[in-house]
């Protein structure tokens, strides 16, 4: 939608400054006005004020008057109405990122940590980023933006023989329908990172529980499960992250308790030392 309104606005700039620079030129040209008063009469009408003061006396600068008003105008109070538009979409996408950004927190809160703590214990090259991870309350936006590049630079590769397969699965299947309430709200979609997470962690659920039992598995089919689990483990690494960047700036005090109980750190306590 925003997009939407964006791409109206530039519509009628664009068809605006045609207007004006049109309507300049013709007024200096057909009513052998100056420059400030071709500008200013233009100005003038197509914010329908029409002064009086100056007008057209020739008949190719009352036509050209036509022209401003009909054009002009009209796209002067759809500009205005884009505008207004605009800003109550912000607002009301703004109110909707805090309710999504809320639905986010309830999902690390119930599994998300829960599956971080459990991967990263098994990554093998986590104490390669794990610093970066360390997220403190004296963090600025440069520090988040350094972590989501060490990020980004940091390849999961976690091998699926190596965890507890048959925990992982009950663990998931057991949160399986809370995470399909998540499904059921149309504004997901606009989460546009937290939505590719939620379907990677459904899709490896969905995966481990159609499998009865875990040993003796071909090479293939861990090597099928590990990239299940690094898809998931790579997208809730930047999604937690993402999140954590968003409770500093808007919520100290449960930005507090996620430092005290990051996932990445070794003597995380919730107790307050």
């Amino acid at each position: 939608m925003i997009k939407t309104l964006h791409l109206r606005l530039r519509i009628y700039v664009s068809i605006l400054v045609v207007v004006i620079l049109a309507g300049v030129a013709g007024m200096m040209t057909f009513e052998n006005r100056s420059l400030l008063d071709s500008f200013y009469f233009v100005v003038v009408t197509i914010a329908t004020v029409g002064f009086g003061d100056i007008y057209p006396v020739t008949p190719a600068g009352k036509l050209l008057t036509i022209a401003i008003i009909l054009v002009g105008v009209g796209c002067f109070v759809g500009l205005a109405a884009s505008a207004i538009d605009m800003m109550i979409e912000k607002r009301e996408h703004a109110l909707r990122q805090g309710n999504l950004n809320m639905m986010v927190g309830v999902f690390f809160s119930e599994v998300g940590t829960s599956l971080l703590r459990t991967f990263s214990a098994h990554d093998p090259a986590v104490d390669q980023v794990r610093a970066a991870l360390l997220v403190s309350d004296t963090w600025s936006d440069e520090d988040f933006a350094r972590a989501f590049e060490t990020l980004h630079q940091h390849g999961t590769r976690i091998d699926s023989k190596t965890l507890d397969l048959p925990n992982l699965k009950g663990f998931l299947i057991s949160h399986r329908n809370f995470m399909l309430t998540f499904f059921e709200n149309p504004q997901i979609i606009e989460h546009e990172g937290f939505t590719p997470l939620l379907q990677a962690v459904f899709h490896l659920a969905e995966e481990l529980a159609a499998r009865d039992q875990f040993l003796d598995l071909p090479a293939s089919d861990y090597a099928h499960l590990s990239g299940d689990i690094n898809r998931a483990y790579g997208l809730l690494i930047v999604e937690w992250m993402t999140y954590m960047r968003h409770l500093k700036k808007h919520y100290p005090y449960l930005f507090s308790l996620a430092m005290r109980t990051n996932p990445f750190d070794a003597h995380a306590s919730a107790i307050v030392r």
